[in-house]
C-alpha cells in the first residue's frame, strides 16, 4: 500500500508540474484565462478524477470561498469555472521557483500574513482584480483543513465582501487526498451557492455552516459541484 501511495502521489506531482509548464508557456500566446483552464483540463483528465456539474454557473459572482484540503482543489476549480479567477495566497508561494510563477503571471493577491499592512494590501490588490473583472477565490480558512473540520474563517474575505459589497459563493468538497491511504482520491462532493453580501449580512457564517455540512457527504461518489439554484443540503 505504501508502495501505490508513494506512486500515486508522484504521478499526480508530475502531472501537475508538466501541466503549470504548458500554462507558463501559452500565458501569453492564448487569451486570458485560457492557459490557465488548459492547465485544468490536462490535470483532470490525466488523473482521472470524475466530475459532475450541476446547475449553471452564477456569472455575477465577484467573490469565491473554499474550503482546502489538497493541492487539486485550486485546479478542479479552474476547470469548473467559466470566469477568470484571481487567487488570493501567501506571499511565499510566490517567491517559489518555478510554481510561483504560475500565480505571477496572472497577476494573483500576494497576502504577508505575518504583516500588519496585509489587510490594506489585500484591499487594494481586491480593487485592483475587479476592475479588471476577475473573480476573487479565497480559502478563507488560510490553510489547509487535514482532519475533516473547518478552521475558524480570517477576517479578509468579509473585509474585502463588505468594502466592495461583492456577491459570494460558497463552495464545499470532500477532500482529495485521503488522509488514511496517502493518495489523492476523485470521490468527493462539491457545493456551491451564491449570497449577496449588500443584503446578507451573515453570510459568512451562513458559508461556513453549509461547507461544513457538505463536507460530511459520503464518499465512493462522483465529483458533484452543486451551483446557485440547486439547493441539495
Amino acid at each position: 500500500m505504501k508502495i501505490f501511495a508513494l506512486f500515486n502521489w508522484i504521478y499526480f506531482t508530475v502531472i501537475i508540474f508538466i501541466s503549470l509548464g504548458l500554462m507558463i508557456i501559452f500565458f501569453y500566446k492564448l487569451p486570458k484565462p485560457y492557459s490557465r483552464k488548459l492547465s485544468a483540463k490536462i490535470i483532470k483528465f490525466a488523473t482521472f478524477i470524475s466530475t459532475e456539474v450541476k446547475g449553471e454557473e452564477d456569472l455575477d459572482t465577484q467573490l469565491f470561498l473554499l474550503n482546502h484540503q489538497s493541492d487539486l482543489d485550486i485546479f478542479i476549480m479552474e476547470y469548473i469555472s467559466s470566469k477568470d479567477l484571481a487567487w488570493v495566497a501567501k506571499k511565499e508561494l510566490f517567491d517559489i521557483p518555478f510554481f510561483g510563477l504560475a500565480l505571477k503571471l496572472p497577476k494573483d493577491i500576494a497576502v504577508e500574513r505575518e504583516s500588519k499592512m496585509a489587510l490594506l494590501s489585500l484591499i487594494k490588490d481586491a480593487s485592483r482584480v475587479l476592475e479588471k473583472k476577475r473573480t476573487i477565490t479565497m480559502f478563507p480558512e488560510g490553510t489547509r483543513s487535514t482532519k475533516g473540520k473547518m478552521l475558524p474563517f480570517k477576517s479578509g474575505a468579509k473585509i474585502i465582501a463588505d468594502k466592495y459589497k461583492l456577491k459570494v459563493c460558497e463552495r464545499a468538497e470532500k477532500s482529495f487526498w485521503d488522509t488514511l491511504q496517502n493518495t489523492y482520491s476523485s470521490a468527493d462532493h462539491s457545493f456551491i451557492e451564491s449570497l449577496d453580501a449588500t443584503t446578507q449580512r451573515s453570510y459568512l457564517k451562513m458559508a461556513k455552516s453549509k461547507i461544513e455540512k457538505n463536507c460530511k457527504i459520503a464518499k465512493n461518489r462522483p465529483f458533484q459541484l452543486y451551483l446557485p439554484g440547486h439547493e441539495n443540503f
